[in-house]
């Protein structure tokens, strides 16, 4: 290891070990906005720690993990036990504490649905958290709506967010986005982790963006399993595109006022969202004009050339026709985002240049595979949408 490295080393372990310190720790920390009500920990503090709080009088181990790092906490005279996380990026984060080995919730937050369970967040103020802000402008409705699938022989849900005013005048109908969540996430995610309603109510009030209907999904949709075969039934293939194009877009054009030709229908979603989204919309390009991919694209190595002629049926080898189809073809990517996403992306516009398609590219600052990043992709993306 040469001094280079040993002095990357020692910035790091002092960093980690920063809010661990207790000479060290700023006391200026304050209850998480995402907090239970009442609820005093978690909490941050202006550098950006966790400090996490539970009783556990029993316990002989109690860690906070957040960011996959696990932190241990410290149990005083009356078996309460309080630590520190070093200190986190901006925006939203998923973490769970470790009791004896046990990963729980922490029972002073709000629970959301994340890395396939539900469990805990914490937010961690950002510079820009305004545009995501509960604020006093006009407001639209999320609603729950449950619909019976022939596809996958289930009852499913989505939430459908309609702008301020729709209830108001039964006449005028709006424009629809259909916006999915990623992996290990379900419908919840958009409307509670995202903030998208309040991220398109801000936008709207500022008449940055336009009146508009959002679909948020489940991306999980299979046939039963009475339909498949052995070996599907152990490795079940999705058949959420065709849920998509046969049963929820029918649904929401009958039970909301839409405007339901192609030029008046977008797509996004993130990460895996962004893979489902752009196979659905490349696919039927009858049906959208509009494509947002947030941390994704469509799932192939970046190592490898895209051979456009059968990449996605080689709808991608003719760029001139896309460009008179797709009005917006948009990706987003955080600065800070692992392998393979910068890669993926990044051969995945190449190709996109190689072809002459014409696409709208945004980068996160300071941000990973994580919610200020997709919120902040949605801010970008919805701006540019049915104008």
């Amino acid at each position: 290891m040469n001094i280079k490295s040993v002095s990357v080393f020692l910035l790091i372990a002092l960093t980690a070990g920063f809010c661990n310190a207790q000479s060290k720790i700023v006391e200026d920390f304050n209850p998480s906005s995402i907090n239970q009500s009442d609820k005093q920990f978690p909490q941050v503090n202006s550098e950006r720690c966790v400090r996490t709080q539970i009783a556990a009088p029993d316990a002989q181990k109690v860690q906070l993990d957040i960011g996959g790092v696990k932190y241990d906490l410290v149990k005083d005279a009356k078996g309460v036990w309080t630590g520190e996380s070093a200190p986190q990026d901006e925006g939203f984060h998923y973490y769970q504490l470790n009791i004896d080995g046990a990963s729980v919730p922490d029972p002073g937050t709000l629970f959301f649905y994340g890395a396939g369970r539900w469990g805990s967040g914490i937010e961690i103020p950002a510079t820009d958290q305004e545009f995501y802000a509960l604020k006093n402008v006009p407001h639209g409705t999320v609603s729950e709506n449950i619909y019976y699938s022939d596809l996958t022989g289930a009852f499913r849900r989505c939430f459908v967010y309609t702008p301020p005013g729709y209830g108001k005048d039964s006449k005028t109908r709006y424009p629809v986005l259909y916006l999915q969540h990623g992996s290990f996430e379900d419908e919840t995610g958009w409307a509670n982790q995202g903030k998208a309603n309040l991220i398109l109510d801000n936008l709207i009030a500022e008449g940055k963006a336009v009146h508009m209907i959002i679909v948020m999904d489940n991306g999980y949709a299979y046939k039963p399993q009475s339909e498949e075969s052995a070996e599907s039934r152990r490795r079940p293939a999705s058949v959420f595109e065709e849920v998509m194009i046969n049963e929820i877009i029918p649904m929401i054009d009958s039970r909301f006022r839409t405007k339901t030709d192609r030029e008046h229908r977008g797509i996004a979603g993130l990460s895996m969202g962004a893979n489902q989204t752009m196979r659905i919309c490349m696919n039927n390009l009858d049906k959208f004009a509009y494509y947002g991919g947030f941390s994704g694209t469509s799932n192939y190595p970046s190592s490898a050339e895209i051979d456009t002629k059968t990449f996605l049926n080689g709808v991608f080898d003719d760029g001139a026709a896309i460009n008179k189809k797709i009005k917006v073809f948009w990706l987003g990517l955080g600065t800070k985002e692992p392998n393979p996403f910068p890669g993926s992306v990044g051969a995945f516009k190449d190709m996109l240049e190689k072809q002459g398609i014409h696409y709208v590219y945004y980068e996160s600052p300071e941000t990973a595979h994580e919610w200020l990043t997709w919120r902040r992709d949605l801010k970008e993306y919805a701006q540019l949408l049915f104008k």
